[in-house]
């Protein structure tokens, strides 16, 4: 638990981080650049380092599958509550995907390490695969849909480098061709760099949040699905799947993990209430602590 501790502290260092810096550079701290550039220049590394990082086993791609099917299966119930509980475009794009989209990569595989150990690494980054998957397309087209016409959300769609670094790291995987070292290298480069932007990114739009930013229905509707609904349901279908206990585990962690950092960005680059969004994943993220502490050790078997 020191280790979990230690490596969840490690992340919230770079939040504070980038907290700090808008405070003290203010104004002189573009924080749209610094999207631009982590979407579309550094997160495609990381893609396509954490895919072909290790070789991908038909046995792991399991746990994936049923990610997807759980969270676009909720996807399609939590519509036409949308349309009910949020008139408005894009707090209904909010509730659509940030209620969905859980930090699988930046929590889920550390936290995985700490408690399974390295051998839940080949799963964990294959549901955050399919994390990505989902936020790159499903969420970005909902995000953009906030701001944009249904043409233009498609485009925004297409337009996702992380997608084409996505595919082309699955085609090396699956010609088994070898990544020299040197290379390599400068790929976790790239990734570590697309990591620590991402959080002084979240940290940047967290310093500006302030209580009238915090939508209390968002944060009542997003919270109970992410904490109740969703791993709940996902529970009770993991009870009659003849999956390894293992894996199921593993599986159910990720669907536990707090909302993910890039509901910020795909908020703050598709113009989408990225303020509220920062204050829901703030306020997720404290949840978690108590929340997972005490539920986990009940399910977990």
């Amino acid at each position: 638990m020191i280790s979990l501790l230690i490596s969840i502290l490690g992340i919230y260092f770079f939040v504070a981080l980038g907290a700090y810096a808008k405070w003290q550079f203010k104004e002189e701290l573009h924080e749209r650049s610094l999207i631009l550039v982590s979407v579309y220049i550094l997160q495609p590394f990381l893609t396509f380092w954490g895919l072909t990082a290790r070789p991908l086993e038909p046995d792991i791609f399991e746990a994936p599958f049923w990610y997807l099917v759980i969270v676009l299966g909720f996807f399609l119930l939590m519509i036409p509550f949308g349309r009910h509980l949020f008139p408005d475009r894009k707090k209904r794009a909010i509730f659509l995907i940030a209620s969905l989209v859980g930090n699988t990569a930046n929590l889920g595989i550390p936290l995985g390490i700490a408690i399974f150990g390295e051998a839940s690494v080949p799963y964990t980054t294959m549901i955050n695969l399919a994390n990505v998957l989902f936020v790159n397309t499903i969420g970005v087209y909902i995000y953009s849909s906030g701001s944009f016409s249904p043409k233009e959300s498609l485009l925004n769609v297409i337009k996702m480098p992380i997608l084409w670094s996505a595919l082309a790291a699955l085609a090396v995987n699956f010609v088994g061709w070898q990544i020299p070292d040197a290379i390599e290298e400068n790929l976790k480069l790239g990734a570590y760099a697309s990591i620590v932007i991402q959080l002084l990114l979240f940290g940047i739009y967290l310093s500006q949040v302030r209580i009238e930013h915090i939508d209390w229905l968002l944060v009542k509707t997003v919270g109970s699905i992410k904490f109740f609904l969703l791993p709940g349901a996902a529970w009770l279908l993991l009870q009659a799947l003849s999956m390894e206990p293992f894996v199921k585990s593993v599986l159910l962690m990720e669907l536990l993990t707090p909302l993910a950092i890039a509901n910020v960005n795909f908020a703050a680059l598709f113009h989408c209430r990225p303020k509220d969004v920062a204050a829901l994943v703030f306020v997720s993220s404290l949840f978690f602590l108590l929340y997972f502490a005490i539920l986990w050790p009940m399910i977990h078997e």
